[in-house]
Order: C-alpha cells, then structure tokens, then sequence
C-alpha cells in the first residue's frame, strides 16, 4: 500500500513536471486576430491590429519565418503581455536572399516596388545595386533608382552608369535627405496604395530620406517600438505609413546581398537587357556566357549592352551555379 502512494505520487509529480515543460509548446487559446508586421527585431517584432494599435508579438514556434510587411494571424499570450504569431497569411510577393546556409529566406513581404538607394558617398557598389534589381525584376517589383546626396555632386563615371541604367529603362530619382530636394518626385514614383522597401549599401542615407518623406507627427513611431528596440537587437525593418495609402519599408544597410537563386528567372537571372535581348539567341537554354550565336555577347560586341552590367551577370551566373552546386539537388527548392 505504502509503495503504492509512493508511486501515485511520483506519477501526479512527473505528469505535472510534463505539463510545465510543454505549456510553452502549446498554442495559446483565445480569438485569433489579423495584423500586419510593422517592425522587426530578431524573433520579436510589433504588429499593427486593423484598429491600429501596435502590440508586441513573437512567431509561436522555430518554423515559422515572419518579415515586416506580412499579414499574420496572432493569439494573446497573458503570461507574457503580448501576442503569439500563429500563423503567415499568404504573401503576394516578397523579396528573398540566399542565407549564408545557401538557401533562401525572405526579408520583406507584400512590396509592390523597391527603391535601391545609392549615393556618391559612399563610393556606391554597383554589383550590390545590380543585384538588388536582378531580385527585384525576378519577384515582378518595380525598382526604381534613388541617388541620394546629391547635393554632394555627382561625378563623370556614376553619371555614365546612371545613363546606362536609363538606357536599360529603369528610373533614376536624384534626391538630397539633407536639402529635401527632389524628395517630392520620389514621392511622385510611388503611386497612391503602393508598398515600397528602401534597401541599399550602408550609409546611403535611407533613413534620413525616411524622415524627410514622412509628416512631422509621423517620424516618432511610438513608445512601443522604442522600447522593444532597447530590450532586442537592433530593427531589422520598420514600415512606415506614407500619404495616399502608400507604405515605406526601412531596412537596413549591406555590405553585400545575394538574391536567393531558385527565385531568380533563369534565362536572364533578372537582367532587364538579357531578357529583351535573350529571345534572339541560337539556343533556348543560353546562358549568354560563351554559347555561338549569342544576341547578348553580340550586343556587348556592339556596344549597346554596357560592359559593367553585363560583367554583372556573369558574376551572378556563377555565384548561382556555384551556390545550386554545393545545395544539391535535394536541398535547391528549400
């Protein structure tokens, strides 16, 4: 009898033990609410209900990747005073990046166009740009080019890159954060409901165009935010709400970016000119490296592919096989 209590209790012990380790798996109960990710800081984030207010908020479990743009579903979590997300509504598009694991990860969700900043300072890295935009044309986001500090001057070699951009048919919108001119026409790029992401080099001044774009009452985004960036790491992205029902997404400087490869179009990996030009060449399946009858090495011959941007291409050719390469089949859609 006595070994019998022994056991009841050790077995009421253990059970109890087990529901204290798997409470924190366990979703939470309650209504569940839709949100739209307003900021990101590591695993936490804020969130914005439909009433507009911001509420703190953290993915319920590893597996789920959540960017600033999305629209989520959230349950309370009481114990923690905030809200769990459970769940990733479907996204209408989303710029990606290959990790350093070589696979692919989203970064912002739910963009209609991006603005890839570049400045005379620092000297901008035009492969970066370029990949920004190869990333940009594969996920059917209009880009725009935005030189910022152009009260700086912009010198004889960036304006002929510039021009071959223009030729390609991109925009380039020249802008000063500092003496706020030409920050209307930047306005003016983006149309009414559009949903747009800053992205670029370091030190390009994206934020400081952000606090030119944005109505006076609109640059503090609340105590919320502030708090949550003190407790984490630094933001990742914050959206920002424009006149017109448009959004702008901060995010932050790069030293590097690598489009993620299996979201790359394959033929022309994104390069506006290849895709025009790619139609004309004598095998479907050219890579336009050394294949004959290639209408992009010819145009390059000719002189009317610029040969920076094309050495661009090359660049991303091989950094796509190389990366597909060491993936494996198995891992290449991951």
């Amino acid at each position: 009898m006595w070994a019998a209590k022994v056991l009841a209790c050790r077995l009421v012990r253990d059970q109890s033990k087990a529901s204290v380790a798997d409470a924190p798996r366990r979703s939470p109960a309650g209504e569940t609410l839709e949100a739209r990710v307003v900021a990101t800081y590591g695993r936490h984030m804020t969130v914005r209900a439909a009433d507009g207010r911001r509420l703190r908020a953290r993915p319920f479990g590893r597996s789920l990747t959540v960017v600033c743009g999305d629209q989520v579903r959230c349950r309370p979590d009481p114990r923690h005073d905030e809200l769990h997300v459970v769940e990733v509504l479907p996204r209408r598009s989303a710029l990606y990046r290959t990790n350093l694991r070589g696979r692919s990860e989203p970064l912002v969700a739910n963009l209609s166009h991006l603005l890839v900043v570049l400045a005379p300072v620092p000297a901008p890295d035009l492969f970066v740009v370029d990949r920004y935009l190869a990333a940009a044309a594969s996920a059917h986001l209009a880009a725009t080019l935005v030189v910022n500090k152009d009260e700086l001057g912009v010198d004889d070699s960036l304006a002929a890159e510039l021009a071959a951009y223009t030729r390609a048919g991109y925009t380039a919108v020249r802008c000063s954060a500092r003496t706020g001119s030409g920050t209307a026409a930047l306005l003016a790029a983006l149309p009414a409901g559009a949903m747009a992401a800053l992205v670029g080099q370091s030190g390009v001044g994206k934020s400081s165009l952000v606090a030119r774009l944005l109505p006076e009452e609109q640059v503090a985004v609340g105590e919320l935010v502030r708090a949550e960036e003190g407790r984490h790491t630094t933001t990742a992205a914050r959206l920002f709400d424009l006149p017109e029902g448009r959004g702008l997404i901060d995010s932050p400087g790069v030293r590097d970016f690598a489009p993620a490869i299996d979201r790359l179009e394959p033929r022309s990996l994104g390069f506006v000119e290849v895709e025009s030009l790619a139609a004309a060449c004598r095998f479907p399946d050219c890579r336009h490296m050394r294949e004959p009858g290639c209408a992009v090495r010819a145009a390059l011959d000719a002189g009317t592919f610029h040969p920076r941007r094309y050495e661009s291409y090359r660049r991303l050719r091989r950094l796509r096989e190389e990366l597909s390469a060491a993936r494996g089949p198995q891992q290449r859609r991951r």
